[in-house]
């Protein structure tokens, strides 16, 4: 209905209505009072409120860092003093080297990317779909393969318990470092990003991307510090929040909290540096960072609806209602690939990777265990998929944070994504059937 209709809200709406409808056997007033709950729990659940606020925070932030000139100073920088900008294909090789080195969090990754570079893509005359689409592409797909973040400690906490139930024998660290070389996904998705990159290649709707500003002569106005110094905060805010909230242990922190935190600092510190060396006086700060904010509001209210409806497929067990059919059907050889499939259809369904790991992991592996399948491969498929669907997904918390970073319409994204996320998927199925054939 997004896709047809443009009217993401309204869509999402009708989902959850439907949705909650049929939870509530058809019963009108129990949907109402079941909607008004269902508010009222999403509300009050704090690491969704910090996931707002963060949200609102980095509209400030990315409107401080334009109107003080941070912006146009580091393009002006890349393209005329340091001129190594000097291509379309250097623009997104640069997105693209960000996403691979800012692995720690996929939605700071994103951001990033996403800020950096959009006036870079605006100079050249770059669709911010193509920059969304780079950035999106390599922020949950790094996270997944370079677990040495929250990615790793989800995946390591599944696999534990799996082992101390006996499902499996050995060491959850040896199993997941085995599992992240078989996330074909990932890697494909990485590969055929690249490729798209170096050699230009539009597939449907991103022939005619909208292009919001064309290739025009960059003045030199503003400092590129103004840009820079606040996204190398972003960056190492993270991980010294979540050395804190962890207690010490980075893979123990919580993401939500120090992304929230690091944001609020960063603010506050790009407010008192602009206001004491007399670049704005208070009153702008305060009006510039309002005006940021209010222009994040459309993307926070995509974002409750789309946490709504992963609560209302959650509450109709969609993943257990896919997951029953899968023993009665298949051989083990063919059990990776379906894995990989089913988990994909999840995490589309449900628009969270980490969600569809949760559901996931318990289920495929007793069933890899009973089967006598190849346990890595099932798990590289989980883990697969699970990135696959989301990347697919409107849904999605990276894909509609994609959107925001970029500038870019989020059906738009969604629609010009989908093509190269379905020829990535569609690479890591035949990886999987292959290796499951010959395993």
């Amino acid at each position: 209905m997004a896709l047809f209709t443009k009217r993401v809200l309204l869509s999402l709406f009708a989902g959850i209505l439907v949705g909650e409808f049929i939870i509530n056997t058809f019963s009108v007033v129990d949907t109402l009072q079941a909607l008004v709950d269902l508010a009222v729990q999403l509300l009050t659940t704090p690491w969704i409120l910090k996931t707002f606020g963060f949200i609102f925070l980095m509209g400030a932030v990315m409107h401080l860092m334009e109107r003080s000139g941070g912006v146009n100073g580091f393009v002006y920088m890349l393209t005329h003093k340091l001129a190594v900008i000097k291509s379309d294909r250097a623009a997104l090789l640069l997105v693209y080297a960000i996403g691979i080195v800012i692995f720690i969090e996929s939605t700071i990754t994103v951001l990033v990317a996403g800020s950096i570079g959009r006036p870079l893509c605006d100079a050249r005359g770059i669709s911010r779909a193509k920059l969304a689409y780079v950035a999106d592409s390599t922020s949950a797909p790094v996270s997944s393969v370079l677990m040495f973040n929250g990615w790793g400690a989800l995946m390591l906490g599944l696999i534990t318990t799996q082992i101390g139930q006996g499902v499996m024998g050995g060491e959850s660290v040896a199993w997941l470092m085995e599992a992240v070389i078989l996330n074909f996904y990932a890697l494909a998705a990485l590969t055929v990003t690249f490729l798209v990159i170096w050699f230009k290649i539009d597939l449907g709707a991103m022939k005619t991307a909208v292009v919001k500003n064309e290739v025009g002569e960059i003045q030199e106005n503003g400092h590129p510090m103004y840009m820079i110094v606040p996204i190398v905060m972003m960056v190492g805010g993270v991980f010294l929040f979540l050395f804190i909230t962890g207690g010490g242990d980075i893979l123990k922190g919580s993401g939500s909290s120090s992304i929230f935190y690091t944001m609020l600092v960063t603010l506050a510190v790009m407010g008192l540096f602009f206001v004491l060396k007399g670049i704005m006086p208070l009153k702008t700060v305060i009006k510039e960072s309002v005006g940021g904010i209010r222009g994040m509001q459309a993307m926070v209210l995509i974002l409750l609806f789309a946490f709504a409806i992963g609560q209302v497929t959650s509450d109709m067990h969609t993943g257990m209602y896919l997951a029953s059919y899968v023993n009665a059907v298949l051989s083990p050889m063919w059990l990776a690939a379906a894995v990989f499939l089913l988990a994909a259809v999840m995490s589309f369904s449900t628009g969270t990777s980490w969600g569809t790991f949760s559901i996931m992991v318990p289920i495929a592996i007793p069933l890899a265990a009973a089967m006598d399948a190849d346990m890595a491969l099932v798990l590289g498929a989980v883990i697969s998929g699970g990135v696959f669907g989301d990347h697919c997904s409107p849904i999605s918390d990276t894909t509609i944070i994609s959107s925001m970073a970029s500038g870019c319409d989020h059906v738009e994204h969604v629609k010009t994504q989908l093509p190269y996320a379905l020829i990535s998927g569609t690479i890591a199925f035949l990886l999987f059937a292959l290796f499951g054939m010959m395993r």
